[in-house]
């Protein structure tokens, strides 16, 4: 791991031409570099001394800052995955996606880029279908004569129109996306507001409310499901891409592979959850997937989210339920059942403790103990 300081490159724009910005944290000695290069200037609106982008430029920069300053180019070279140990992408059926008539495509070039990075195929989706949405608010303009004004506008427009603070924030990602990264402009946009995210409490069971799911549900492939879900803390595309090489039954762990971030970990996997597993593969014999389809394969999610909502009906709840619900259940239970909150945060898969913390608010663990000041009133109701 390097110990030198780093000078970060950035694309500008400055009257028209592109030019190689430089980012660094004060320092005499990178100072006194930059000063004396050909052709440097200081922007006052980015902030930052700039060259001209040129191939010269580019290796006299490298060849200046060699052994004094690393060269982070992270931002420069778009080109780059932004999961470098990802696997390659196909977004063919995302390319073959005709526009509709009267209406204007996604350009070419910004498909063509997701699938350079590596962005995972919903992300893509997500970003294609915004950014559709957002050149099509200007059918009189080209994408060139679109400027911050138009965008700042267009994000009241959703505002407007009931949009979530969620979805606001995908299409400013959209189309920084495409002005940032497609046309090397990364610091045009950086100051457009965005809303902020709403603090929405995850919907959670009681343990009733899940024992009652699955006692009420007879079929053993259906019953195996739900209790994988829930015991396993699983996401809805983790159960189904789960394979019988997957169950690590001598260590009590289930092996999840690729879950959300392209990472590996394994989560619990208790006794009673393998007898019932053991029972349903002896029953319906699976071959590579823990749970196929009738033709082979994995199940599909939509008949996942089926057996969900079929099982919390006949259990009497009347809220939403969803696959991911049993997958806050079992975060919140253990939390409440004093399972360290770094132990719960490995077992989910989550990369930073803070989406972990959430269900620290869900929890009515600590309430418990606490009496209304009210109740030691004197007061007749």
């Amino acid at each position: 791991m390097t110990t030198l300081p780093p000078v970060t490159l950035r694309h500008l724009m400055i009257s028209g031409e592109a030019h190689i910005g430089l980012q660094f944290h004060p320092n005499k000695v990178i100072q006194a570099l930059v000063d004396r290069l050909p052709g440097i200037a200081w922007s006052e609106e980015n902030r930052m001394h700039h060259l001209i982008n040129s191939r010269e430029n580019l290796t006299l920069l490298f060849n200046t800052f060699r052994g004094v300053a690393w060269v982070e180019g992270k931002y420069f070279f778009r080109n780059r995955p932004i999961r470098p140990d990802a696997d390659p992408v196909d977004m063919t059926t995302l390319k073959k996606i005709p526009a509709k008539p009267g209406r204007k495509a996604c350009p070419d070039a910004y498909v063509a880029l997701l699938e350079t990075k590596r962005y995972s195929l919903n992300t893509a989706r997500t970003y294609i279908t915004q950014f559709t949405e957002f050149i099509n608010h200007f059918p009189e303009k080209e994408l060139n004569q679109i400027d911050e004004l138009d965008i700042r506008a267009y994000s009241r427009h959703l505002v407007q129109i009931g949009r979530s603070a969620s979805l606001q924030n995908q299409a400013i990602n959209a189309i920084k996306f495409y002005y940032e990264q497609v046309l090397n402009m990364p610091q045009r946009f950086y100051d457009i507001e965005r809303p902020r995210k709403e603090q929405k409490l995850p919907t959670v069971l009681s343990k009733e409310e899940v024992q009652a799911m699955i006692q009420n549900t007879e079929n053993l492939k259906h019953r195996t499901i739900l209790t994988t879900l829930y015991s396993c803390g699983l996401r809805l595309s983790e159960l189904i891409d789960l394979r019988l090489i997957d169950l690590k039954r001598e260590r009590n762990l289930l092996l999840v592979k690729q879950g959300k971030g392209k990472k590996d970990r394994h989560t619990v996997l208790g006794p009673k959850t393998i007898a019932l597993i053991d029972r349903y593969i002896k029953e319906y014999k699976p071959e590579e997937f823990l749970f196929e389809g009738q033709r082979g394969g994995p199940y599909s999610a939509k008949s996942v989210q089926n057996i969900v909502k079929h099982s919390a009906d006949r259990a009497g709840i009347r809220q939403a339920v969803s696959p991911h619900t049993l997958r806050h259940s079992f975060a919140t239970h253990s939390l409440e059942a004093g399972i360290d909150l770094r132990y719960i945060q490995t077992a989910l898969g989550h990369t930073s403790p803070k989406t972990t913390e959430i269900y620290t608010h869900v929890s009515t663990k600590n309430l418990s103990g606490i009496v209304s000041p009210l109740e030691n009133m004197e007061i007749d109701l």
